[in-house]
């Protein structure tokens, strides 16, 4: 876990900072909350194809670790489209004063595991209705059809966050 102290103010995080800051949980999420254990890990996902993989695999092994095996098929399902998505839609690679790292994290309250995901892009991420003959397009259908709850926040002075909670 990597610790770097911001000199942002609370309540105003950034794609640069370390984050979750301590007791963060999704604000269109909150009425979820119950009590129970809470603590997050973090993992940095270089802008590479063998990226989505590793998310998969490191969210695999935390859940394992904190007892939560019968989340793991459907985080890896979840994971995988939000990294994709930030990996494909998130990154700035023409930009190069641009971070190009996509963090990843996984932050448990009681029984409920949010995977969230920040990036510096400022596309924002929409459900899709693709044709019939499209490669493409249901990602995030998929997250909404496994997670309690997803949505996105801006985050300042650019990019964003992307979560999904299961339980």
């Amino acid at each position: 876990m990597i610790y770097v102290q911001s000199i942002t103010a609370p309540g105003q995080w950034t794609t640069f900072d370390w984050w979750p800051p301590v007791g963060w949980w999704p604000e269109g999420a909150r009425d979820l909350l119950a009590p129970g254990p809470s603590t997050s890990a973090t993992f940095v996902l270089p802008p590479t194809a063998s990226s989505v993989h590793s998310a998969r695999s490191f969210g695999a092994g935390v859940l394992t670790g904190w007892g939560l095996t019968e989340l793991i098929e459907n985080m890896e399902l979840v994971v995988s489209e939000l990294a994709t998505n930030a990996l494909r839609h998130g990154l700035c690679l023409d930009d190069p004063r641009r971070e190009r790292t996509v963090h990843m994290s996984l932050v448990r309250r009681g029984t409920l595991v949010t995977s969230a995901f920040t990036d510096p892009g400022s596309s924002v991420p929409v459900l899709r209705y693709p044709g019939p003959l499209d490669t493409g397009g249901l990602g995030l259908h998929i997250v909404e059809s496994l997670s309690l709850r997803w949505g996105w926040s801006a985050l300042a002075p650019h990019g964003k966050i992307v979560w999904a909670v299961l339980s």
